[in-house]
């Protein structure tokens, strides 16, 4: 007795040469799936989320059409430190920004009143926070201006 050397456990049926479903494997009113149709969904689905967990899921509140983006890094020390900032706190972040901006500073320390943050002002991205408690004795460097909002 000849034995078949490719094992495909749990199927009926070989899939076919072509890597197209079969006609009888389609649940009713599917339509056949092109290939990187999955692989564009799965990427824009990751790039959705990417954008949520960057923005922490607060609003873009930026008066010159460029929002206010957080590092991944930024983002981490923000969820570690329990760190919220409401819509006011973000609509004054963004101005001080600006400020810092239009006074020509390439990276930026932001005092708020419950954390300071490092921001690259051309990128307009917040690169990493410390919370209002761990502030004493710290030192900033590679900063070339500070705003207190």
């Amino acid at each position: 007795m000849a034995t078949n050397p490719v094992f495909y456990p749990n199927v009926s049926r070989v899939p076919s040469q072509t890597g197209n479903v079969s006609e009888s494997r389609k649940n009713p009113g599917e339509s056949a799936i092109q290939k990187g149709e999955f692989d564009d969904s799965l990427n824009q689905a990751i790039d959705r989320s990417n954008i949520k967990e960057m923005k922490l899921n607060q609003p873009n509140l930026d008066q010159a059409g460029q929002g206010l983006k957080f590092s991944a890094h930024a983002t981490q020390r923000l969820r570690e430190r329990q760190i919220h900032f409401d819509p006011e706190t973000m609509m004054r972040m963004n101005d001080a920004i600006n400020k810092a901006d239009a006074k020509g500073v390439q990276d930026t320390l932001v005092l708020t009143d419950k954390a300071a943050l490092i921001v690259s002002v051309p990128n307009r991205t917040v690169v990493t926070a410390m919370d209002k408690n761990n502030l004493n004795g710290n030192v900033f460097t590679n900063i070339d201006g500070a705003v207190i909002i």
